[in-house]
């Protein structure tokens, strides 16, 4: 490669480059979904946790019927809750999500029933389709697990039986999860944000430099310049991908201040991202931008309009936009596979990152080897193609 062929390749790609930013509107419509949906998703995940601490903060119980249980009164109280009448239409509200509690129903012969011995029913109802209830539902189990344990160890003892026996295996739990893991819960939203702007910075770019300029008539007098097809392809392709690693780049950034207005202090705590994780991640897409932008320039070469292009290109789009769902939905787990699916790969290896996990080579280069192999495919079928528009 001679300094000639260098020159060549560098005055295209700075060409590419301002055309680019030249359309404006079209990079603010495509840089502003990258680079805030994921920040504000973010935040709108950590104000439903703020609320749902806060909730369990106030420790309050919605009951229909407490009038009817004196004795689960006293129980709830001790416990230090605040119980709360439900109101009379607690299912219609219920169903129109105006009321985000679920409510305990206690039966008027829940006294006389637990007096003489018996098991009195309650209900907990919530609605399955409102979530912030369905999510109060599991704590109330758990308090009224606590006073059935409670009149059960009232009955053993009275009757000198050693309390033990309703547990007969003592319980510890250990978790494994790093700090860093169990954040990873609210955090794995990133890498998939990330990836998709490496993806909608490289569309534009990719379209605009090939079908774009056919449809503009401005292809082929540029091929008809004394400039090796080769200088020509790559300087486009480097255009592309650095557009879509400096979309990448924005919208990694835009996490570090997003986390500052966390309003979950646990979250907040938990929430490690900084500018080693923006420039890990930034490494970690350089084989998706350099591969995926040259199979987005393979499938726009041959198009006549860069609407024609847009659409075929829509496909490929998707796919790997939606490749990082494949592990929330396989319930085996991880599989060695995924580090070979462009999009797959990246988001496995980010998501090893957020959980404070050291990346292997034997990790991370099936991700470089696919991503080189789909460039230089792509580039060879692109410069071939453009020496067939000059032939015929």
């Amino acid at each position: 490669m001679n300094l000639q062929f260098v020159r060549s390749m560098g005055v295209v790609l700075v060409k590419e480059v301002i055309d680019a930013l030249r359309d404006r509107r079209t990079l603010l419509r495509l840089m502003v979904p990258a680079v805030l949906m994921g920040p504000l998703l973010l935040l709108a995940m950590s104000a439903l946790i703020s609320s749902l601490e806060e909730r369990a903060e106030k420790r309050e119980v919605m009951v229909a019927g407490i009038e009817h249980a004196p004795t689960l009164r006293n129980y709830l109280e001790r416990q230090t809750y605040t119980i709360k009448a439900a109101p009379p239409d607690y299912e219609r509200r219920l169903r129109a999500s105006t009321l985000l509690e679920p409510v305990l129903v206690v039966g008027p012969k829940f006294e006389q029933a637990l007096a003489e011995g018996e098991r009195p029913s309650v209900e907990l109802v919530s609605d399955s389709s409102n979530q912030r209830a369905s999510s109060g539902m599991a704590g109330l189990q758990r308090l009224l697990n606590g006073f059935n344990r409670e009149r059960a160890i009232l009955h053993l003892a009275l009757r000198g039986v050693s309390t033990e026996l309703l547990q007969s295996v003592a319980i510890e739990e250990r978790d494994l999860a790093s700090m860093q893991a169990r954040a990873t819960r609210i955090t794995a939203i990133i890498p998939m944000f990330i990836i998709m702007a490496v993806l909608y910075g490289a569309l534009t770019a990719s379209l605009d430099s090939t079908a774009g300029e056919r449809e503009r008539g401005s292809l082929e007098p540029l091929l008809m310049n004394p400039v090796p097809h080769l200088a020509l392809v790559l300087g486009k392709w480097f255009a592309v991908a650095l557009l879509g690693m400096a979309v990448a780049l924005i919208a990694s950034l835009s996490f570090i201040p997003a986390q500052w207005f966390l309003r979950s202090d646990s979250l907040q705590a938990m929430f490690q991202f900084g500018m080693v994780e923006v420039v890990t991640f930034l490494l970690l897409q350089l084989p998706l931008a350099a591969g995926l932008g040259a199979v987005l320039m393979a499938l726009a070469i041959r198009s006549k309009t860069y609407k024609e292009a847009q659409a075929g290109s829509g496909l490929v789009i998707t796919l790997v936009g939606l490749a990082p769902m494949v592990s929330i939905l396989n319930p085996s787990g991880e599989a060695p596979w995924y580090l070979w699916v462009p999009g797959l790969s990246q988001n496995t290896l980010m998501l090893l990152v957020l959980k404070g996990e050291e990346l292997s080579f034997a990790k991370v280069f099936p991700g470089v080897l696919v991503g080189l192999l789909l460039m230089a495919v792509c580039l060879v079928y692109v410069a071939r193609s453009m020496r067939m528009a000059v032939a015929r």
